[in-house]
This record gives C-alpha cells, sequence and structure tokens, in this order.
C-alpha cells in the first residue's frame, strides 16, 4: 500500500485563484455550450466547457501557463523541460514562447502524428525516448542536468493542478447552480485541480471522474482506498493512458470523486454525438465525459451538469469511425 500523500503538496483553493489571475493575459475564456439533444437523450441539464477551443486545442494550457508565469526570471532564463504524448508538450512550448524561453519536450515514440507537429509548431526543442514511462522520465531528468532546465510534470506538479482547476473556477461562474462536474481522468492533474477549486467554490458539488476501461487505474484506486501499481493501457484515449499521480489519486480520494468507466465503443459514440449536436471538434479523450454520463444515467437525470471537453487535436485522416 502507498504511504499517504502529504496534502501540504496540494494545491489550495487560493493558489487556483491565483493561477486564474496570473494566466488572464494569455489563456482563452472558453465558452459553455449546451445541447437540446444530448439534454433530452441524459435526462439531465448538460453544460459543456469547451477546452478544446483554449489555446493549443486543449485545457493543458492553463497549467503550463501557470507553471511558466510562477518561476522567477533567474530559473526562467535556463528555459522548461517536460515529457509529454502531445497536449502538455504543445501547451508548454506555447506557455513557453509567452515568456521568451526555451522548451525542452519528451515524446515517446508512437505519439500521435498531428501532436507532435504542433509541438514542433509551438516551438519546442523535440527529444524522443521510447513509449515507457521509465523511459519518459529518465529522458527528462538527462535533460534537465544538461540544460539546468525546470521541470514542469504534466499532472504532478502543484503549479500545473492549480492551474487546471482554473477551468472548473470559469466553468461555475459561466453556469449558475450546477449539482454535479465530471472531466475524464488521466494522470489526474485537471480532475485534482477542478476538484480543488469546485469544492472551493461550491463544497456540496458532486464530483465525477471519466476514464476507459483499458486505462481504469483510478477507478480502482479509488474503490481499493490506495493507488495502484503501474498497467499497461489499452485505450484510443491517448490521452488517459498515464497512471494516476500519486498526489493527483489523493485529491480525488478528499473530495470523494467517483469514477465511471466507458469503453472505447461508448466513447466514439459520443464523440460522434458531439461532433454532430455542439458542431465540436474533439478528441477521444473529452467524450468520455459524455459517454460517462449517458452510461449512468440514474447518476444524473434531472440535474445540472458541467462536463470538461479536455481537448480537440485529433489526426482528421485517423478518425476512429
Amino acid at each position: 500500500m502507498n504511504a499517504p500523500v502529504n496534502p501540504a503538496a496540494l494545491p489550495s483553493f487560493g493558489q487556483v485563484q491565483d493561477a486564474a489571475a496570473r494566466i488572464a493575459p494569455y489563456a482563452v475564456v472558453t465558452p459553455v455550450l449546451r445541447s437540446g439533444v444530448l439534454n433530452a437523450l441524459s435526462g439531465a441539464d448538460l453544460h459543456f466547457k469547451c477546452e478544446n477551443l483554449q489555446r493549443g486545442g486543449a485545457f493543458k494550457f492553463r497549467g503550463a501557463c501557470n507553471a511558466v508565469w510562477s518561476m522567477d526570471d533567474e530559473q526562467a532564463a535556463r528555459g522548461v523541460v517536460t515529457h509529454s504524448s502531445g497536449n502538455h508538450g504543445n501547451a508548454l512550448a506555447l506557455a513557453a514562447a509567452t515568456r521568451g524561453i526555451a522548451a525542452h519536450v519528451i515524446v515517446p515514440e508512437g505519439a500521435v502524428r498531428t501532436k507532435l507537429e504542433a509541438i514542433e509548431r509551438a516551438g519546442a526543442i523535440l527529444h524522443r525516448c521510447e513509449a515507457t514511462q521509465a523511459a519518459r522520465e529518465a529522458k527528462a531528468e538527462e535533460v534537465r542536468r544538461a540544460t539546468g532546465a525546470e521541470l514542469v510534470h504534466p499532472y504532478a506538479d502543484t503549479r500545473v493542478m492549480a492551474g487546471q482547476g482554473t477551468a472548473a473556477l470559469e466553468l461555475l461562474q459561466q453556469a449558475d447552480g450546477l449539482d454535479a462536474l465530471i472531466t475524464p481522468i488521466g494522470g489526474g492533474g485537471l480532475a485534482s485541480g477542478c476538484a480543488i477549486a469546485a469544492h472551493g467554490v461550491a463544497p456540496q458539488l458532486a464530483l465525477y471522474g471519466a476514464e476507459p476501461t483499458g486505462a481504469d487505474d483510478a477507478a480502482r484506486s479509488l474503490a481499493a482506498g490506495h493507488r495502484v501499481g503501474p498497467f499497461v493501457a489499452n485505450t484510443l484515449c491517448d490521452g488517459l493512458r498515464t497512471l494516476i499521480g500519486e498526489t493527483n489519486f489523493e485529491a480525488l480520494r478528499m473530495h470523494r470523486v467517483e469514477a465511471i468507466t466507458v469503453t472505447d465503443e461508448e466513447t466514439i459514440a459520443a464523440m460522434r454525438l458531439l461532433w454532430n449536436e455542439l458542431k465540436l471538434v474533439v478528441e477521444p479523450s473529452s467524450a468520455t465525459v459524455l459517454a460517462a454520463v449517458l452510461k449512468r444515467p440514474e447518476r444524473f437525470k434531472g440535474r445540472r451538469v458541467g462536463l470538461v471537453l479536455t481537448g480537440g487535436n485529433v489526426d482528421i485522416d485517423a478518425l476512429p469511425w
């Protein structure tokens, strides 16, 4: 069993508020959309937070931007480094550009081509490695030692979690009286940050996380009461294949987040609905939230529900249908 994580390692609600002010000059205030068709299908009043329209096409810019602008000038001058299969790397490169500093991104073999191209366009220096968590972390440490760059972890970083939480903070300002909030769960940066932010505003808000059955470590961890070990992911949701971070898991446990698992087939069906009804390009990881609501309608019927659509970076030539 894993030792308990010190809650002091988690960002406070105040840190989420500070992050919102810090990133305001750079981040997009993304819209909240609704659909009568999707409301009828779910039996709930759904409010979709469109982070696919964020800079870089994903919510990740929020956390990366907060991390970049939290550093002092001396450290910032040495640049930043991270490992990422796509969206976080792109976001960190874009955030680094707002401060005129270097960004080093370690990318695993087999990453989505369009996401790698986006990272390069954003101006990052790419370093390739094998497609394992150990290889990613080892390469990031190698680059950090060689350059002096600051490591900005994709999800297990207080600054990143606080930045991601600003999505929930914003949503709760845009949609009054929500009864529930659901986000995808991968490494847990968004889910944990949003949990802290949401309960800072509305302590009684019901919180849910959507997770692929082929990468259900968070659901298994919450059921067991402790974080489970490494696993081999088997899902088309490339943004959710990561083992949940220890600190992130602790935040989900503390804030009583309920995980709902969905199959890839259910996710694809939900993705098609989002494209058709909201007229939005969203990636599979985003569609898990709608898939979860449709799979467990008894959890959401008659309630006002906020759903975070996390990103829209897809390879148009390789859609899952």
